[in-house]
């Protein structure tokens, strides 16, 4: 990671093309979704949606996007009420230089601002999955499912991670 300061900033017409143009992997593509329609859902839920360019300098590296506030399951529970992340995409150039840890620290504290007790995650399992850099972060498995995705939480309650190396 560069010395330049890291943030995130909100996706405009000004960034829009460079944003889109963010490329995981290739041998990742399965597990997220391109960022355009990452921005399509943004736009068709905007109440939930918090999408942010990571941007280190004046570049951008990354998506990150977040869910707020959105009832989880609401035929079984209307109440349970839950925000997280809902996408996470770092350029293929960029990975392995903090930035995925950055965005995920950046939204858990705008989640802890907000008032959220915890913080969701979902992630495909099999490989290339990023179950190990979730869980290294001290995201735990509910148990859950949604759809095929396993359901981890991390409490911010504390404001503290439970952190392990993730390498």
């Amino acid at each position: 990671m560069s010395t330049s300061p890291l943030r995130l900033e909100p996706v405009t017409a000004a960034n829009f093309d460079t944003v889109c143009a963010i490329q995981v992997r290739p041998d990742q593509a399965h597990l997220v979704s391109p960022v355009v329609k990452s921005l399509a859902e943004a736009y068709v839920n905007g109440d939930t949606a918090w999408p942010r360019a990571i941007v280190d300098g004046d570049e951008v590296v990354g998506f990150v996007m977040a869910f707020v506030d959105i009832a989880w399951n609401p035929e079984a529970d209307p109440g349970d009420i839950r925000s997280g992340i809902w996408r996470l995409n770092i350029s293929a150039d960029r990975q392995g230089k903090g930035y995925g840890r950055f965005a995920v620290e950046a939204v858990t504290a705008e989640l802890r601002r907000r008032g959220a007790g915890h913080a969701y995650v979902t992630w495909e399992p099999g490989p290339g999955t990023p179950e190990p850099f979730y869980l290294g972060l001290g995201f735990r498995s509910t148990g859950e499912r949604s759809g095929s995705q396993t359901v981890a939480v991390l409490p911010l309650a504390t404001g503290q991670y439970e952190a392990v190396d993730a390498r």
